[in-house]
């Protein structure tokens, strides 16, 4: 694997292109409280229940800032290599919010909570090369989320509602913001950077990181430029709902920006909004400059000072990060695949459990991969939601390898311990839907002569050299016993019968 911060130029009719992409990536906190009143941050509640005086700006009403987000903000910022300043304060963000009812956002400006990190990269290019890439990481500070608008109309979009409803539930929820230096050349970068601080989130613990939902959230900032030159006007696309779109808006407007430039025209530095079903970019208004926003530090809220102690406390909490997991992983004999899958994935614990409790690492990643994540996805559960345990995939691989369950089989044990919430063991899910494997030879022999006995053209075949026609054998055995019979054995049984 190389290490390298360059990436192939893009081609236009004039000549090459390099791409210069910047994220800025926000993570709401699943704090038990929003950041500056008392009020729950439940997701999905009925609209405008939880708000009080506070987070609705009513007059005379004073914020507190949450500790727990502090904390929280501080050690995804160790997490990322930054250095924490001693001293931070809060401004207010003037600007027109329709769903912030006070008409400003508790922000950070000068000095944010966490500045000065980096976050190192393993990506795939198109061309299949793997590299290593680093993304340094300007600054993550702290700040409030808005309120959600629902434009209502057939568009489900501001241009053509018939009205706008605001709900002030997520008003308040702690935010933070964590922004990226314009290191990022290739869509495949900001892809492989998304997921990465995903999956370094969802480690901490300080948010699900659900982008379905809108507890993280990315904004592109995207110009071209030629090789060698300063840096080009940029355009922000705002609120990437997925991986997927990141790459795919960064690709269009790359490209956008080419074809404008190279017909002599001037990029305009502007917010654009990323259309999905049509894959494109448009514009929604003129980007501001940082004077539009008249910032000031917030009158009712005090500095934060960070002590060198309190800093260090943190840094001592901190789990094994992903990189470091798909490493450790890799070393057990897993693919790059597998191990990426399962801490991206919510994975990681359910399979250090799994070999804990005795079974080999390889297999345990098998389930893992394969159908423990199509059974937890088709469910929209996660393991814990599931009730699934790493004693209980432990079970499922000892099962087969002890010849009492098939492969088959255990699936249909597995779902069984999902349905159950994992209240009922696989040994006994087995147990009690008739689904252990049929090994015993006396009553597998029985079934085996009655298949051979009313297939005769098969059998000859078979003897004749046709090795392959046993396999309409064991299909009959295994509809016999419910596809409950042991294969091997099956085999066995079938051709010492056939040679007979």
């Amino acid at each position: 694997m190389s290490a390298t911060s360059t990436a192939a130029l893009l081609e236009g009719e004039t000549g090459a292109w390099e791409l210069v992409v910047g994220l800025e990536v926000h993570v709401e906190l699943q704090t038990a409280t929003k950041m500056w009143c008392g009020c729950s941050t439940d997701f999905g509640g009925p609209a405008n229940t939880n708000v009080c005086p506070v987070c609705t700006g009513q007059p005379g009403a004073l914020p507190v800032a949450n500790e727990q987000a502090v904390a929280d903000a501080a050690l995804l910022g160790l997490a990322l290599g930054c250095d924490i300043a001693e001293v931070c304060r809060f401004h207010r963000k003037n600007y027109f919010y329709p769903d912030l009812a006070k008409n400003y956002q508790i922000s950070q400006y000068d000095v944010p909570l966490c500045h000065d990190g980096r976050l190192d990269l393993d990506v795939t290019t198109d061309e299949g090369e793997q590299v290593t890439r680093r993304v340094g990481i300007e600054r993550l500070h702290m700040e409030e989320d808005t309120g959600k608008s629902l434009h209502v109309g057939e568009s489900g979009r501001l241009h053509g509602a018939e009205k706008s409803l605001i709900d002030y539930n997520r008003c308040g929820i702690p935010l933070l913001e964590i922004v990226s230096d314009p290191d990022i050349r290739d869509p495949e970068t900001a892809q492989a950077y998304l997921r990465e601080l995903q999956a370094i989130v969802r480690t901490l613990g300080v948010s699900d990181a659900r982008m379905e939902e809108g507890s993280i959230r990315c904004d592109a900032n995207v110009s071209v430029r030629r090789p060698g030159e300063e840096l080009g006007t940029r355009c922000e696309i705002k609120n990437l709902n997925s991986v997927r779109s990141l790459g795919r808006a960064v690709r269009y407007e790359a490209r956008r920006q080419i074809d404008v430039l190279e017909a002599g025209g001037e990029i305009v530095m502007e917010t654009r909004h990323w259309d999905e079903g049509r894959g494109v970019t448009e514009t929604l208004r003129r980007k501001e400059s940082v004077t539009d926003y008249r910032y000031f530090p917030d009158p009712d809220l005090v500095e934060i000072h960070s002590s060198r102690a309190w800093v260090e406390q943190l840094r001592a909490r901190l789990p094994e990060l992903p990189a470091a997991s798909r490493a450790r992983l890799q070393q057990a004999g897993l693919s790059a695949e597998q191990a990426a899958t399962i801490v991206a994935g919510g994975l990681l614990a359910l399979h250090d459990e799994a070999v804990a409790a005795g079974a080999e690492p390889v297999a345990v990643a098998n389930w893992c991969t394969g159908e423990v994540t199509g059974q937890l996805s088709s469910a929209a559960l996660t393991p814990a939601e599931a009730g699934l345990t790493g004693a209980h995939v432990a079970e499922l691989v000892a099962l087969i390898d002890d010849g009492t369950l098939s492969t088959k089989l255990a699936k249909d044990v597995l779902a069984g311990v999902i349905e159950e919430r994992g209240a009922v063991p696989p040994a006994e899910v087995a147990e009690q839907r008739g689904l252990q494997q049929v090994s015993d030879e006396g009553e597998l022999q029985g079934i085996v002569d009655e298949v051979v006995a009313a297939n005769p053209e098969t059998v000859e075949a078979i003897r004749g050299g046709n090795d392959k026609a046993i396999g309409a054998l064991v299909g009959q055995v295994m509809k016999a016993t419910r596809g409950q019979a042991d294969p091997k054995k099956t085999n066995e049984l079938l051709r010492a019968a056939i040679e007979a």
